[in-house]
């Protein structure tokens, strides 16, 4: 393993990844290549005796600009995808390079300080509870799985219940609720959890998307034994977040757990300007978020947090024989979440924090909030354009002509006429399109131009 196996191997990556990133801001957004096209490409029997590895180099990178959507362009608006932050994308070569097991300390102390200043950081960003547990997952599907894993846990052991050794067979019966405009990741958990998704109880929302507190009483009231409840910071469609202070007291009457999936709404804590929307987020027991949404670092990196230490600790850590585990203050990552082996993912999140810091956090999203009311303001001048949700953050649902055929006609020409990229939802039985602002370096001209494509594929379609 000398230098010079590796020096023009990553020189000729680099020079790759350069090139598309030169590209990206202007490049067709969709991806142009077929499955077909890209098979005939890139498939092959596997050679006996390998293949030189710049020529492997070379031809991943040259099917890249027509076999990638470029989500990291400052027009995809498509789903909640973040562009990779300079500095996020120049510290995840580094994960790369050291190669490192973020499971336990001895394995990595630079790993686990980093991450535990990291988890240090967001804690104070989003102001909760500085002791509470974090943990660094691959996303927020995992974030809420771990948050809940924890949840599970505490109401349980209140109970009078060893869920980790004794399993849910004969447990306590836990009721679980969620609104009706819970995000799947909420369901998806309830499956790996051993609950299933008929556990669920479903709380009315209103015309936004937000859980109905007065339900959530009346429902809370008929519940008897341990309790979770599952709160959003973020509708998926319209960026509502549902009313925290009210849902948390009504959790704290009742010594219910409370869990906020925030995957993308709980970084409005970190704007002096949107903060208000997660009033209350502070009274719950667990949250959930992603970095690779609003904080922009390359995906793989989800968030976990939870108030209860020993519930998290609990419901994630692992020991064996030949584990070299801490027993002081030095971090164990394994103690935090569901993997052992798994990629430093918390150093990117150091790097753009380090580097922004707490008013430029606060800035990129307060940028996207602004972008989004920008297109929503631009889109809705035109005839026929209609917009279904108050634009709170970062999120706009739009509709053409009130007509589902009409609307999904233009998402399907926006995609192909390539400027930006916006997909599509279905929002109280409705079809619409779907905007969601999140990239780092979408600008104001981003959002002329894109509106400019969407306005003219519409009146295309008219005739």
């Amino acid at each position: 393993m000398t230098s010079h196996r590796f020096g023009p191997l990553l020189e000729r990556a680099h020079d790759h990844a350069f090139e598309y990133l030169r590209e990206l801001p202007d490049r067709h957004v969709d991806a142009s290549a077929t499955r077909d096209e890209l098979l005939s490409a890139l498939g092959a029997p596997l050679a006996a005796g390998g293949e030189a590895g710049d020529a492997v180099i070379d031809l991943l990178a040259g099917q890249a600009a027509r076999g990638t959507v470029a989500c990291s362009s400052p027009r995809y608006f498509g789903f909640v995808i973040g562009g990779a932050y300079p500095v996020a994308l120049a510290a995840d070569w580094l994960v790369s390079t050291w190669d490192q097991n973020a499971g336990i300390y001895v394995i990595s102390p630079l790993v686990s300080v980093v991450e535990e200043v990291a988890a240090g950081w967001l804690l104070d960003l989003f102001d909760l509870p500085r002791e509470s547990g974090v943990g660094f997952v691959t996303g927020c599907q995992m974030a809420n799985f771990t948050c809940l894993a924890a949840a599970r846990h505490g109401v349980l052991r209140r109970a009078g219940w060893d869920v980790e050794a004794d399993g849910l067979y004969g447990a306590p019966r836990v009721n679980i609720v969620a609104s009706v405009e819970a995000h799947i990741t909420i369901d998806v958990a309830m499956r790996y959890l051993g609950f299933g998704t008929n556990a669920l109880v479903r709380v009315e929302a209103d015309e936004q998307g937000r859980m109905r507190a007065d339900r959530l009483a009346e429902l809370m009231a008929s519940f008897d034994g341990p309790t979770i409840v599952c709160a959003q910071a973020g509708n998926v469609n319209t960026g509502a977040v549902d009313p925290l202070r009210e849902v948390g007291a009504i959790a704290q009457r009742h010594r219910a757990w409370l869990h906020v999936d925030g995957a993308f709404g709980l970084w409005a804590r970190a704007s002096r300007r949107h903060a208000a929307l997660a009033d209350g987020i502070e009274l719950a027991d667990s949250w959930a978020t992603d970095a690779h949404k609003w904080l922009n670092v390359p995906y793989d990196s989800g968030v976990a947090m939870v108030r209860h230490v020993e519930d998290h600790r609990a419901a994630m850590t692992s020991t064996a024989a030949y584990l070299i585990q801490t027993k002081g203050a030095e971090r164990d990552a394994v103690d935090w979440v569901p993997e052992f082996s798994r990629r430093a993912r918390g150093v990117p999140v150091y790097a753009t924090l380090r580097a922004l810091g707490r008013d430029g956090v606060g800035d990129l999203v307060d940028r996207c909030c602004t972008r989004a009311r920008q297109m929503a303001e631009t889109l809705s001048a035109e005839p026929g354009v209609r917009i279904l949700n108050d634009v709170v953050l970062n999120q706009v649902l739009v509709r053409f002509d009130d007509d589902d055929d009409t609307t999904r006609r233009v998402i399907t020409g926006v995609q192909q006429e390539g400027t930006c990229w916006f997909g599509g939802t279905t929002w109280h039985g409705q079809a619409a399109m779907r905007v969601s602002v999140s990239n780092w370096a979408t600008s104001e001209e981003d959002i002329v131009r894109s509106a400019e494509a969407v306005v003219k594929v519409f009146r295309a379609l008219r005739g």
